[in-house]
């Protein structure tokens, strides 16, 4: 395919938390002079991480965007959160570029952290390389450390370079393409030396491992292995180049980002052997037309300039002043950190932002004629809650519209309204997740928030049956308010909800009163006897009498609350609790690590089994009272490296514990409600 976009490139860089994602920018900007002056994480000048809750925390908790250019190419880098609280944000980020750069740190026990971002790489077929960081830190083989991460990578993983030296002692790289040795320089590029003869043997290897590797899908280069042919320098590259873009191999790197070691060469190799844009939008399965084509990768609410779309453009150009599914373009730009640069077209393969594209969401297909959506990553359920309240009364109006614009920026938050407790809830991956989303609420919308842990739905129920009666007899000075009832209340299976009947005989009870009846008895089941609403129980109006003058529809109305409250009493009442069947899912290496968890917290383990589609995987199936699930994904990450999540759906309703009850009465002020 001819490409209309020579000269571009989109790469996202991710990786785990602390792995040096946004060090690794700030080097590429600054070795290609796209910044005056090198900026660190620490003293929080850098291009990426600009926002103040990302410097508050020194973590990146959002898509950054940076465009440089090198050797007359134009890169665009993204740089994604590596904290599994903002994955949703890198998730949706990482299915527009050309190109990915894991980083890493070269730490055998931490490669378990890669695991979900291969498969998910793997799955989308998205063209990777790898980076080990922080190598002049890391007292390890290489080759030792390669192998480990072949262990989490469903695609084969090539050495690219073979170090000089180690950890404190890494002086330098031997280019296992060229075989020309280098030393690296602090802030400057790596000179040419004589090769290390030293390591001829371990080069070896490891230069013949790429070399098979590649000739799994080259049948030239597997003869020229065979016959002991040296293949040609531009053949290895252009395998490097086809086997990559097809997401069959993934090249690994090394350097320390902080020193700038190995970051041009990394360049040169983003340059030389990634894809071209054309290449992964006919990978996309967008075939060539007239017809401008492009996603929303991530959306922002600036206090200056309104809403921007960050969008990566699939096909044709874009112009200002355009309309894209019917909505036109106020303004395009070039984002470096914080700073706009105005531009008034982008080709296929830039990422720009768009501004003013109202009712457009992430993950939006944009398009100028009608066109299929393009496919965008599945949505993470959320796994962690917070109930919030405006601090000033006055802000509750403006509440509603403010969680909308929050999010459009963060599609892994939602909110909901609670039916039973009537808290409003803010849902997100986890407690730092839902603190900076606090923080923008305060900073950007000046809506501060009190928040609280969120109440358990309890239910409540009955063991017995009763008979009861109500009266109600007031007397004014008309007509007078009459209604007498008798009621059978009785308990149904768990999971019948409620149900009313009658059996009335004679017309003791006419018919136009017994919707009173029903409704005085549902008001009181809103609220039973331990002061939470009332399920699986059946009430039955028996029989009754009435005044021809002074009875109505509220009479028995009020009557059958009267009734209720004196028969609930009768029928002890029992506490129930939420029960939610999770699947957990883990490296079979943490299982026995869930189980023990799952009983700590009241858990009934149903079984475990081989998760499919990941190798090495365990799904692990547990009903859980909700009580319980409040921290769990924090107590999961922290014994399973991070890596471990889960997925809960609502399974049946269960008699709390008779010590539990009376704690949670206790602590909810409900022990003497309606008793």
């Amino acid at each position: 395919m001819k490409s209309d976009s020579v000269g571009i490139r989109s790469v996202a860089i991710v990786g785990p938390y602390l792995s040096g994602k946004t060090t690794l920018l700030e080097s590429l900007l600054w070795v290609t002079n796209a910044v005056s002056r090198k900026g660190t994480v620490q003293d929080k000048n850098t291009v990426g991480d600009s926002s103040q809750e990302a410097r508050d925390r020194q973590m990146t908790v959002e898509i950054n965007t940076a465009s440089t250019i090198y050797e007359n190419v134009r890169f665009t880098f993204l740089d994604c959160p590596g904290s599994v609280e903002f994955a949703q944000e890198a998730l949706n980020a990482l299915i527009g570029v050309d190109a990915v750069v894991v980083v890493t740190e070269a730490l055998v026990d931490r490669v378990l952290t890669l695991s979900p971002l291969f498969k998910f790489l793997d799955d989308w077929e998205i063209p990777h390389l790898v980076f080990l960081n922080k190598m002049d830190r890391a007292d390890v083989d290489f080759m030792e450390v390669l192998h480990a991460l072949k262990t989490v990578s469903s695609r084969p993983l090539i050495p690219h370079q073979y170090p000089i030296g180690r950890g404190e002692s890494l002086t330098g790289f031997i280019d296992l393409v060229t075989e020309q040795a280098y030393h690296y320089h602090p802030g400057a590029p790596a000179d040419p030396v004589s090769f290390p003869e030293e390591l001829k043997d371990q080069e070896q290897l490891a230069r013949m491992e790429m070399l098979e590797t590649l000739a799994n899908w080259d049948d030239h280069l597997l003869e020229e292995l065979l016959e002991e042919i040296e293949p040609p320098e531009d053949e290895i590259l252009q395998d490097l180049k086809m086997e990559l873009g097809a997401d069959l191999i993934v090249p690994v790197f090394f350097g320390c980002a902080d020193r700038d070691f190995g970051v041009r060469p990394l360049l040169s190799a983003l340059l030389r052997e990634t894809p071209e844009p054309d290449t992964i939008a006919e990978h996309r399965g967008i075939k060539p037309g007239n017809t401008e084509i492009a996603q929303v990768l991530k959306t922002y609410n600036t206090q200056q300039g309104g809403k921007l779309s960050l969008v990566r453009v699939w096909q044709g150009t874009i112009t200002d002043g355009m309309s894209l599914n019917g909505v036109r373009i106020g303004g395009m730009y070039r984002l470096m950190g914080q700073q706009q640069q105005s531009v008034n077209s982008a080709q296929s393969g830039e990422i720009v932002a768009l501004a003013r594209m109202e009712g457009i969401k992430t993950g939006d297909t944009l398009s100028s004629g009608g066109v299929k959506a393009l496919p965008k990553p599945q949505q993470i359920k959320p796994v962690y809650a917070m109930a919030i309240q405006a601090e000033k009364r006055n802000d509750e109006v403006k509440l509603t519209g403010t969680l909308a614009k929050l999010l459009e920026e963060d599609c892994g938050i939602c909110w909901e309204q609670h039916g039973d407790t009537h808290e409003i809830i803010l849902w997100g991956q986890g407690e730092i997740h839902l603190q900076v989303a606090l923080d923008r609420l305060r900073r950007k919308y000046n809506l501060p928030m009190s928040t609280h842990l969120p109440q358990v739905p309890y239910k409540e129920t009955v063991r017995k049956a009763t008979n009861s009666h109500g009266r109600y007899k007031h007397q004014t000075g008309g007509h007078g308010q009459f209604g007498d009832v008798y009621l059978d209340i009785q308990p149904v299976s768990r999971g019948n909800g409620f149900q009313f009947g009658e059996k009335i005989v004679g017309g003791v009870v006419p018919r136009q009163y017994i919707p009173g009846v029903e409704m005085g008895v549902r008001e009181y089941l809103s609220t039973g006897p331990l002061g939470f609403p009332v399920v699986d129980v059946a009430v039955t109006l028996t029989n009754g009498s009435y005044h021809s003058v002074d009875s109505s529809e509220q009479a028995f109305k009020q009557a059958a609350r009267i009734a209720m409250q004196e028969g609930m009493a009768k029928c002890e009442p029992v506490l129930l609790e939420p029960i939610v069947r999770v699947t957990v899912s883990v490296p079979a290496d943490f299982t026995s690590k869930v189980l023990r968890l799952s009983r700590g917290r009241r858990g009934q383990v149903l079984g475990y089994d081989a998760k499919e589609g990941w190798v090495g995987w365990d799904d692990v199936i547990v009903l859980l009272p909700q009580a319980e699930m409040h921290d769990l994904i924090v107590e999961l990450r922290s014994q399973t490296m991070g890596v471990g999540f889960f997925q809960y759906e609502f399974d049946h309703l269960q008699e709390v514990p008779d010590k539990l009850a009376e704690r949670v009465l206790v602590t909810t002020g409900h022990s003497n409600s309606k008793r």
